[in-house]
């Protein structure tokens, strides 16, 4: 099912108000917007709609732009991967900030642009499903922890998409591997498994049985397809025509 970016059910009525009206576009709002992402890092739930709205804003108002705010977005966007959050938040922010250009002019050394950068890695480590290398780089630079520590809960909303998509494509799997994946061991590991995805581990403790469902299941195609007697007709007359051509 598509992400629907457009969609909160948690936005207030004020803020819909201001998103169906010429007030996003009035630098005023900047504030208003402003506060409503500190809302959704502290309430744990992600208004992509407003985000980028509020990004749309800073980039005709490059005075207002709050840095700070900018990264939260990044952030909460990483949070519902693989939407693609992360990368229209990526498109609305300044040439001067968005790492990997096509052209090899480094970016200005600032403390956005770096943290720009390193959240842009985050967000290419768990696009490519390299899950290990998204916590071992997580928990490799102190400057990691700043950036995620205004989201609440941002580890266990990372685990639980990776869980999502992990029950897209497994039907079983070690649990060590997936201990690696999630970044759980032990005890913690096990309750995860068990009461936020509702999976079994048998085998000893070993591997993770997930039910079936829409994506992980294996399904046989038997395609069919009608050919009238006319149509080979028409191909071995025109076989015999340029023969005899």
């Amino acid at each position: 099912m598509p992400y629907a970016f457009d969609k909160c059910p948690e936005r207030p009525a004020s803020m819909d108000q201001i998103l169906n009206g010429l007030d996003r576009y009035n630098p005023e709002t900047t504030t208003v917007f402003q506060e409503y992402v500190e809302k959704q890092c502290d309430e744990k739930f992600f208004d992509c709609y407003a985000c980028l709205a509020l990004l749309k804003l800073y980039q005709f108002n490059p005075h207002l732009t709050h840095a700070e705010t900018v990264t939260n977005i990044l952030v909460k966007a990483l949070t519902v991967f693989p939407s693609p959050a992360f990368s229209l938040g990526l498109s609305l922010l300044p040439p001067s900030t968005v790492p990997f250009q096509t052209n090899a002019t480094p970016l200005p050394s600032t403390d956005l642009n770096e943290s720009i950068q390193k959240l842009t890695h985050l967000s290419s480590l768990l696009e490519s499903a390299q899950y290990d290398n998204f916590w071992a780089t997580l928990d490799s630079e102190d400057l990691y922890a700043d950036l995620t520590s205004d989201v609440a809960g941002f580890e266990d909303l990372v685990r639980i998409r990776i869980a999502g998509e992990v029950g897209k494509a497994f039907r079983e799997i070690d649990l060590a591997v997936l201990s690696g994946w999630l970044d759980l061991r032990g005890d913690g590991l096990v309750k995860f498994v068990k009461t936020a995805c509702g999976w079994q581990v048998d085998d000893g403790g070993k591997r993770v049985r997930i039910p079936a469902n829409a994506e992980n299941e294996a399904k046989s195609e038997v395609k069919g397809e009608r050919v009238g007697i006319e149509q080979f007709g028409r191909v071995i007359r025109r076989g015999f025509e340029e023969r005899v051509a």
